[in-house]
This record gives structure tokens, sequence and C-alpha cells, in this order.
């Protein structure tokens, strides 16, 4: 699976990236919409809370951006450093050491010395090629999808509210979308990892709904 800091991607962000910030800008558009009452609530007040949810998710989205090139920076001057301390003072045993620290663990437990011993000599055999920029263009393209993702999962939950006029079925059909956009997105990270798409799905909404109950609870 790629990462932001990988020096080759097959995509400016991979499906784990787009489901978890689609599920992210959902589940705070949601809190906005469960704070509405079925009984009370008006066009007004339904509108207030279609441009608040609207203007915290730019906020999130614009926070999530910039998180996004911080944690590509960090990957990529860590491999950075992992490759100096390779070509330093780093004995064959630390360095065998320093790349199972740096793969994850079942990988590097997998990995047993002979192995670690030829990716250590690979990665010093090729020391000398240009490393990518800490930051560049598509990393950019990386934090606008961040950013995009966040905003637009706004939208299929409150496109009720605009195409309703009842309150009270607009925040029930609003449910019910953002219920299909939890167990889509399940199915997507399940068809990527290979798990059970339908139990993914499901599972997703239910602990979603869960969690959105947890943050309108806790004031969120």
């Amino acid at each position: 699976m790629d990462k932001p800091g990988d020096e080759s991607r097959h995509g400016v962000l991979d499906p784990v990236d787009r489901a978890t910030e689609v599920i992210f800008g959902l589940l705070m558009a949601m809190t906005f919409i469960g704070s509405l009452s079925v009984a009370t609530s008006g066009r007004e007040e339904a509108r207030t809370m279609l441009i608040a949810a609207f203007g915290c998710n730019l906020a999130w989205g614009l926070a999530d951006a910039v998180i996004y090139l911080l944690r590509t920076w960090t990957e990529r001057t860590r491999s950075r450093t992992l490759m100096a301390r390779l070509q330093g003072d780093a004995g064959p045993d630390k360095g065998r050491a320093l790349i199972a620290d740096a793969l994850p663990p079942r990988i590097a437990e997998a990995a047993d010395p002979d192995g670690l011993e030829m990716l250590r000599l690979r990665l010093l055999l090729n020391a000398e090629k240009p490393f990518r920029p800490r930051l560049d263009f598509e990393d950019i393209k990386g934090a606008l999808g961040t950013f995009l993702l966040v905003v637009l999962a706004t939208f299929p939950p409150v496109i009720p509210f605009l195409l309703i006029d009842t309150t009270a079925l607009a925040i029930r059909t609003s449910n019910l979308v953002a219920l299909g956009m939890l167990f889509l997105s399940g199915w997507l990270l399940a068809r990527y990892s290979g798990g059970n798409t339908w139990a993914t799905g499901a599972a997703l909404a239910l602990v979603g709904t869960a969690l959105l109950f947890a943050i309108i609870a806790l004031g969120g």
C-alpha cells in the first residue's frame, strides 16, 4: 500500500486515504445535521445548519490538507535520514536494524537477516540516485484532493434539505444517504484490502452511526 511519503505512487491518493477523508467529512456534516430537531426545526434553522456544516468542512479540509503535506514531508525526510545513516557510520548489523525498524513489523519479522542484508546492499547500491523533493507538485495535488474530498462529502447529506421542504423528512432522508455513504466506504475499503465487502460495509455503517451519536453527545 502506497503512503504519501513513498518515492513512487500509483495515484495522488490511495483508496484508504480517499475513503477515510470522505468518512471524516461525512461525519462532520452529520454532526450538524444531527443537532436539528425533527419536531421544532424549521427552514431557517436548516439553512443555518447547512452554512455551518459547509464552513466547518472547509476549515477541516484545509487543516487535513496541511497535515497531509506535513506527513508527506516527514516520511520523505525520514527516508533521506535512513539513507544518510546507511551511508555513514552504520555497520552491517546497525544497518539491518535500521531497515527493520523502518519496515512494517510483520514484514520486518518475515525478512530474516539475509533478506535485510540483501535490502541494505541494494539500498547502498542505489544510494546515488536522486531523491524526490521533500514536497513537489504531486504532493500539492494530493493535499488539494484531501481538501476537496472533505468538502465534497458535505453535499450528499445536505442535498435533501435543498430538495425537500419538510424538515423532518429531509432529516430522515439525509440520514439514509449518510448510512449509504458509510456502507459504500466500507465496501470500497474491504474491496481494496481483500476483506468481506458486505460485512465491512455494514460494520462501518453501524460503527459510523455509533460514532456520530457519541460526537453529538460529547458536544461535537
